[in-house]
């Protein structure tokens, strides 16, 4: 008995974990089918075990929690999760437990959207408040960014007293493959796929961000209503519509449990040709009366069931392995397949991941494999059924894109290129060699950068620094004047500081300080080429990974190449930093909070110029915490480790 309570035990652990990264981090590293099915194992052996059954077991909760981030909201209606089915059978069990307690129901049949749920509440036909479900009793308030999605209405089509909905916001298709691509050509970690997305979005604290992210929103149940008396869920349906309210699309009313089976199949069949993901379908009995009558058990309602459908697998042939270099320089495997019919739609290609995982599966050439289309945009293959191949697959030595040598850092799963000049990669490093923090090219932002490549303007970083004004001119959408200020902010960059120039080369592990640590120790861009790891670990805050970074970037051929182009167009390979006495040479300053009149770039500058250094943390080596107002956790943090904390104005003294 033991082992069923260590196991028990091990299954709420894990679902807690799962539950947290896929409701509060939006990161889920396991497949929906994967969770619903340790759920269900543990749901059994609660049952089958009852003395071990408890009442914070994840098998009782709803979805995750209320984000700190936001105010938190208490739903005066709980917002309560479904009853999941697998087979028509457990739809049968439903029915049963149905006409157990109500006579000759009826049911409407409509889609599960899969996306992140959420509460709309309007007073006089006015929205007023919206917020996310949380855990079903506590969600955190969204009104701001709901007030951006396009088909939240502001106000409603009748000034109805209150009412309060709820509904699924997603994020369609398409507008998740933009935000994708904009997040590769930004460097960033894409998301795992529309509804991870959709709840990322949905959580921003800038409005702004959420409303460039293309979010939607289907209502699919009222909560709450004054002014209105409605008996049935159909008719529900029908009066949102009335009122301006995007309702769940493709709703059906039925008569029987095996009408209600075949609407499953219809939108089974359908879902792969949808502009939005759905991950079932829901049964709910229509009559509100009957539903009063079934009653809720502590997590579900009893009038209510959602069949999940099954990830599709199928076998079929891989023909080949092709390699694509990402914008951040990492080689991904893709799976060419004899294509094949899965979850809606013809499946061609699959992805392969990385280079470890064809290890795991022994996969080559020619083999026959299985695919699977289930959480993700992009299929996956699950395991070899047959080898045919010779040998398992490797990866090539050098870059498909331009023939450099690539590279796997320690630790890390990813086998990249790190040619700044790599086509694949040109259109993110010129974003981020522009950028404010870099050589800040006021004017070249990433719309205009990326007209500049397609029309062949740009195809090597240093063409930058040959534009011609006349030919920008030309372009459409752009005049003399626009053209004359790009020219200039690109001359004036010629002037920025070494470490503005180290950093805009998007050296790996090299961010802004670590690129201004290493302009400030070696002067010119010469002595660093020459350094090797031994001479770079000799900064302080470099690390081994660091430094072989530094090492192996400019040992490139590509890399010696674009210096030396960047200095024939005049671009400065000096460090201008100069010391102007040695006073808080050995100091570690943290800034904190908002101080008076200096901004805390010009505070680092000061401190630098004095031959002293700022860290972002407080620790034991901390010299000084320089504090404004609003100062926050590190202020705490400095009092607690007696670390002196001075204003601005015994800065500003020292400093004299």
């Amino acid at each position: 008995m033991e082992d069923i309570k260590n196991k028990i035990e091990e299954l709420r652990n894990t679902l807690r974990y799962h539950s947290d990264r896929y409701y509060n981090d939006d990161a889920p590293e396991i497949e929906d089918y994967e969770y619903d099915m340790m759920m269900r194992q543990l749901k059994e052996l609660e049952e089958k075990y009852p003395q071990y059954d408890t009442p914070d077991s994840p098998t009782k909760k709803v979805g995750g929690k209320a984000d700190n981030s936001f105010a938190p909201v208490r739903h005066n209606v709980r917002m309560e999760s479904l009853q999941d089915a697998f087979s028509r059978e457990e739809i049968y069990d439903f029915e049963k437990r149905v006409t157990d307690v109500v006579a000759s129901p009826q049911y409407v049949v409509e889609p599960k959207i899969d996306g992140l749920s959420v509460s709309l509440e309007y007073r006089d036909g006015v929205f007023v408040k919206g917020s996310t479900r949380g855990d079903g009793d506590v969600g955190e308030d969204v009104s701001g960014n709901l007030r951006v999605i396009h088909n939240v209405p502001l106000k409603l089509n009748k000034p109805i007293p209150f009412i309060e909905v709820r509904g699924e916001v997603y994020m369609p298709k398409k507008s998740f493959d933009k935000v994708v691509d904009r997040q590769l050509i930004n460097g960033e970690k894409p998301f795992k796929n529309p509804r991870n997305a959709a709840a990322g979005s949905l959580r921003q604290k800038d409005s702004k961000v959420t409303a460039g992210r293309g979010l939607d929103i289907f209502i699919f149940n009222i909560q709450q209503i004054e002014g209105a008396e409605l008996n049935s869920h159909k008719d529900s349906l029908d009066f949102l519509s009335e009122l301006g309210f995007n309702t769940v699309p493709f709703y059906k009313k039925v008569d029987t449990i095996d009408d209600a089976l075949d609407e499953i199949d219809r939108i089974g069949e359908a879902r792969g040709s949808l502009e939005f993901d759905i991950d079932g379908a829901v049964i709910k009995v229509d009559d509100f009366e009957q539903r009063r009558n079934l009653g809720s058990t502590a997590k579900y309602p009893k009038w209510a069931v959602a069949f999940k459908y099954p990830p599709e697998e199928k076998q079929t042939k891989l023909i080949d392995i092709e390699i694509a270099v990402g914008r951040t320089g990492v080689l991904t495997p893709t799976a060419v397949l004899e294509s094949v019919h899965l979850a809606g739609t013809t499946v061609s290609r699959a992805t392969l991941h990385n280079q470890d995982f064809i290890n795991e599966k022994g996969i080559g050439i020619g083999d026959i494999v299985t695919v699977r289309k289930a959480g993700d945009i992009i299929p996956e293959v699950l395991c070899v059924n047959e080898h045919n191949s010779s040998s398992v697959f490797k990866f090539p030595e050098v870059c498909p894109s331009c023939g450099e040598k690539v590279i796997r850092e320690e630790g890390e799963a990813a086998i990249r290129c790190i040619n700044p000049e790599c086509p694949a990669q040109l259109l993110r490093n010129l974003i981020h060699f522009c950028s404010r923090d870099a050589m800040d090219i006021e004017g070249l932002g990433p719309a205009i950068i990326e007209t500049f490549v397609n029309v062949g303007m740009i195809k090597k970083t240093y063409d930058i620094y040959n534009l011609n004004p006349l030919e920008i001119a030309n372009l459409e959408g752009f005049k003399e004047t626009s053209a004359n200020n790009i020219i200039s902010s690109v001359e004036s960059s010629k002037n920025n500081d070494l470490s503005k120039l180290l950093f805009a080369l998007g050296i790996r592990h090299i961010g802004a300080k670590a690129a201004k640590l290493l302009s400030d120790k070696f002067k010119s861009i010469d002595s660093i080429m020459n350094a090797s790891v031994e001479d770079i670990l000799q900064i302080d805050g470099y690390g081994e990974i660091m430094a072989k970074s530094v090492v192996d970037y400019f040992a490139t051929d590509s890399a010696k190449e674009l210096i030396q182009k960047l200095k024939e167009c005049g671009v400065n390979m000096l460090s201008t930093n100069v010391v102007e006495d040695s006073r808080f040479e050995g100091m570690t300053f943290v800034l904190t909070g908002t101080l008076p009149t200096l901004k805390r770039s010009e505070a680092s500058e000061i401190i630098e110029s004095f031959g002293g250094k700022t860290s972002s943390s407080v620790s034991k080596k901390t010299t000084f915490v320089l504090a404004g107002e609003e100062a926050g956790s590190k202020l705490d943090k400095a009092n607690k480790l007696g670390i002196e904390v001075i204003d601005e104005a015994k800065f500003l003294e020292m400093t004299k």
